[in-house]
């Protein structure tokens, strides 16, 4: 067995002190004295001398305020929501890194302010400029709440609407995106008719299979302010069984009639909000992403229906629909 023996050096090690120097000041000079290994010279690159696409920080949190649209009962007010937040810039090939710090603090310049897509592209051109980057991406997710009413007892309560809203700039062209998940009831129209046929034909008492579906919505917005409560509506109006948050008995059979109303295969709905959305002046390129999570099979039925360049792509993310989850 080799028996472990120390190293030896020319001198000795130094004797470093242990306990944590509360009372120590940084002063500039010993700020410049600092190592930055991420804006170090191109021979410290590991593996290959490629451009990066996109590097930075992801779900970076913060409260942000959001406006809300004015309608007929209100003027409109102001959130406060938590937001998480993806920073990215494109890394030029000789160059080892960026200080990802910056990033944060760029944002958190603008983050006091009511949102809006210029809040956004401010901080966007300031990280930008920062990290002296040609492309850039700012992403922000929160979770935004609506009240709603019960279809027949009175009752209101809150539903809440996952959104992303990005701002991209590549080449010099600069893209606004929504991305917008809605989900609701969809009642297989073939087990509606079998379940009728039991009934007239043989008198068998048989229920529709239903299922609680999702459709991750995509789009570039143009023009006019698209509000997240535009969105709620434009989806409501392409397929009407949202989901429900308060219900009483009334509520449940009321949900029936209307999933009775309108069965929905997945085909039909991604051509539903389709429809709405070519509509809408304001929405340009889109993609939507829809999965029923079916009761009656062990799998689920899922559709993609794109329109325009933006969000056209021959391959498709394996967890594109692993990630709506209803």
């Amino acid at each position: 067995m080799t028996e472990a023996r120390p190293v030896a050096t020319d001198r000795a090690y130094p004797a470093l002190n242990r306990e944590y120097p509360a009372d120590f000041r940084v002063d500039d000079s010993y700020k410049a004295s600092l190592p930055d290994l991420q804006n170090g010279p191109a021979s410290l690159i590991v593996g290959a001398r490629a451009p990066i696409q996109h590097v930075g920080i992801s779900n970076f949190r913060l409260p942000i305020r959001y406006q809300t649209r004015a309608d007929s009962a209100d003027h409109g007010g102001e959130i406060t929501l938590e937001t998480s937040v993806t920073g990215t810039v494109s890394l030029e090939a000789d160059r080892k890194g960026i200080n990802m710090s910056r990033i944060m603090r760029s944002f958190y310049a603008h983050a006091e302010k009511q949102f809006s897509m210029g809040v956004l592209e401010a901080a966007l051109e300031d990280y930008k400029s920062d990290l002296d980057s040609i492309d850039a991406r700012i992403q922000m997710r929160l979770s935004y709440p609506m009240r709603v009413e019960s279809l027949r007892s009175g009752l209101s309560g809150w539903q809440y609407y996952d959104i992303a809203l990005e701002l991209v700039e590549k080449a010099g062209q600069r893209l606004r995106i929504m991305h917008f998940d809605y989900v609701y009831s969809s009642t297989c129209p073939c087990s509606l008719e079998l379940s009728e046929h039991a009934r007239q034909m043989r008198g068998q008492l048989a229920t529709p299979h239903s299922q609680r579906s999702i459709a991750r919505i995509s789009m570039v917005m143009q023009g006019d302010t698209l509000w997240f409560e535009d969105m709620v509506a434009l989806c409501r109006r392409a397929v009407a069984t949202e989901t429900q948050v308060m219900v009483k008995r009334e509520d449940e059979q009321a949900f029936a009639e209307l999933n009775a109303a309108n069965p929905i295969f997945v085909e039909d709905a991604v051509r539903a909000f389709a429809a709405e959305l070519m509509a809408e002046p304001r929405i340009g390129d889109f993609r939507v992403v829809a999965s029923h999570q079916e009761s009656l099979h062990s799998h689920d039925a899922v559709s993609v229906l794109t329109q325009g360049e933006t969000f056209a792509h021959a391959s498709l993310d394996p967890a594109i629909f692993a990630g709506l989850r209803a």
